[in-house]
């Protein structure tokens, strides 16, 4: 094996260029892994866009990774050469006071991968601790395993729902994980299902999911159809886009004493009407990324035969990756999740 490896690299703003590296070094508690396919992230667009909050060009793309252990560390030993594995990609300081209540993806002191302390996975190899990395169940594909990542945000997200209804919920926006939410939900028992997007293949593909309804809100109210559709509105809304009226569409759409989970980060001020809340008594809640036992919940929704494989709608060699950011840039074709193949 050579100790060099291709990476691709956002340069500058809008630039990604195909990098050699040297392969990454390995210590005691680590793993090397021979990336086999990493996934296409939204925070990836914010990186390619100069604008991420702390990816910052030049830094190697990705964080979603499925491959092959080719190498372990002296201390590792639920790991061996050959196992197929996907990575959670935080390590968290362990010691902060979110770490101490078991909330590590609020630690602010945790390493992510694109940053100087730990490349991204658009690499052909990828080093990680032997903690942050989960076996692929037999007859899982890579893919899948790469899946895990987003999953987990879904998974975090319906966890912070604190209601135990399982009635009706709404999810605005039905991108990469605004399906997921769905598919999270359902595994969870809700048992109806409205969603939102301004893209009509991601409408059909909620549809295929199983949402009950799923409508464009630039056509028609989507707010009162479908409260039409279901008298009291929605146990719980979750919002997974970010057009400016959307928060007022969740509360709208939400029953007295319901919930709204905020997942989609809107980085600009947008007006909200907040005597609906107060008038109604609904709660406003946050969920960022995910915690160890959401991600671990993902990866045993996927081995457990959890079939998302109708989400990877591209499939593209590294060579292309500045292609990938492109397209989703530009917004150009039916898109829900683009996977780099190595």
């Amino acid at each position: 094996m050579s100790n060099m490896m291709r990476t691709a690299m956002v340069t500058k703003p809008f630039t990604v260029e195909i990098v050699e590296k040297p392969v990454p070094k390995y210590g005691p508690d680590d793993v090397l892994i021979k990336v086999k396919v990493a996934g296409v992230c939204g925070s990836d667009l914010q990186l390619y866009r100069g604008t991420h909050p702390f990816r910052q060009p030049p830094a190697v793309l990705g964080h979603e990774v499925a491959g092959d252990v080719i190498a372990v560390g002296s201390n590792v030993t639920k790991l061996q050469v050959g196992n197929r594995v996907a990575v959670l990609p935080h390590i968290e300081c362990g010691t902060c006071e979110f770490c101490q209540a078991d909330m590590q993806n609020l630690c602010v002191n945790k390493t992510v991968p694109g940053t100087p302390k730990w490349e991204g996975t658009f690499a052909e190899y990828f080093s990680a601790p032997e903690a942050k990395t989960y076996k692929i169940a037999d007859g899982v594909s890579y893919e899948m395993g790469a899946l895990v990542e987003p999953l987990a945000v879904a998974v975090h997200a319906v966890s912070r729902v604190l209601s135990d209804k399982r009635g009706s919920i709404a999810i605005l926006g039905c991108g990469t994980i605004g399906l997921l939410t769905l598919m999270v939900a359902k595994e969870f028992g809700y048992k109806r299902i409205y969603c939102t997007d301004t893209a009509p293949f991601n409408n059909e593909m909620a549809l295929k999911c199983g949402a009950n309804m799923a409508l464009n809100p630039l056509e028609t109210d989507a707010v009162e159809a479908f409260l039409k559709d279901n008298g009291g509105g929605m146990d719980v809304t979750f919002v997974a886009a970010g057009s400016p009226d959307i928060i007022n569409h969740a509360s709208r759409l939400t029953k007295r004493l319901g919930e709204i989970v905020l997942i989609s980060m809107i980085t600009k001020d947008i007006p909200v009407y907040t005597y609906g809340f107060v008038y109604n008594e609904q709660t406003l809640r946050g969920a960022m990324t995910y915690r160890n036992a959401d991600y671990e919940k993902a990866m045993e929704l996927i081995n457990g035969g959890l079939d998302l494989s109708m989400f990877v709608t591209q499939n593209l060699p590294l060579s292309e990756a500045g292609s990938a950011l492109e397209m989703l840039n530009n917004k150009s074709g039916d898109i829900i999740k683009i996977m780099i193949n190595m």
